[in-house]
């Protein structure tokens, strides 16, 4: 017995199964399951997955969650977090940049330009993530600044939570039209009846989407793996294909 004792103590510690907890914006949160279950594939750590809006997540994390990893939908709550101390100095890196486009339920409310498309009688209200939570909501509200069309929409906004929700407004048609992110259109493309119209990327500041290692997870051997998995070329790849950039 005494002799398992001393060659279980001389495993590195690093071969050992770790859990790593993942705090992830919404949006990013169908895609991470898909990288969560490819990292596991190939790997003996796991991951526990936490969703919901940016801002929503900053406040746990500054409030005591227990979670390792960040994965934001912006760079502004990454950045604090590293400053103030919650985060690993050094850590921060983007890991995707948000598109964000005009989606409907109805096919036919989508033309050819977004001025058109959104200065439709029939567009009577118009789905949006919480600016003051989600950065897909900033960047909606920016859009809307930048086209002058702000006033024309105000007390007909819907908004939800995080831009997932907005797109359930205007999927469930409780909004004409929603501006929501590519990546979720997409991942439902097949599923839902639809249409979407790109949004200049000129309309809004980049939806920088940054990962920041929490001083919780800093000894995480299943965070610092994953850390490396998603800058690898392969899961590059599969972020790229789900309607994000990865530059």
């Amino acid at each position: 017995m005494r002799t398992l004792t001393i060659l279980l103590l001389m495993i590195p510690l690093a071969a050992r199964p770790a859990e790593a907890i993942v705090a992830v914006a919404a949006n990013f949160a169908p895609m991470l399951e898909e990288l969560g279950a490819q990292f596991e594939s190939s790997s003996p750590h796991s991951l526990r997955i936490s969703s919901g809006s940016t801002g929503k997540l900053y406040a746990q994390i500054v409030n005591g969650a227990p979670f390792d990893l960040f994965l934001a939908a912006d760079a502004e709550r990454p950045r604090l977090l590293e400053a103030s101390g919650y985060g690993v100095a050094g850590s921060r890196f983007t890991y995707a940049t948000g598109r964000l486009v005009a989606w409907s339920a109805d096919a036919d409310l989508i033309g050819n330009d977004l001025a058109s498309t959104l200065g439709q009688d029939r567009v009577r209200r118009l789905a949006i993530a919480n600016p003051a939570l989600a950065p897909y909501g900033a960047a909606a509200r920016e859009v809307m600044d930048a086209m002058g069309i702000a006033d024309t929409f105000e007390g007909r906004l819907v908004m939800g939570e995080n831009v997932t929700q907005a797109f359930t407004l205007a999927a469930t048609r409780n909004a004409d039209i929603g501006l929501v992110a590519l990546s979720t259109v997409l991942s439902l493309r097949g599923k839902r009846p639809g249409s979407y119209l790109a949004i200049s990327p000129a309309l809004h500041e980049p939806i920088r989407q940054d990962a920041l290692l929490l001083v919780h997870g800093r000894d995480n051997e299943a965070a610092l793996a994953f850390i490396r998995f998603l800058k690898t070329d392969k899961a590059r790849a599969k972020i790229a294909a789900s309607g994000y950039g990865t530059e």
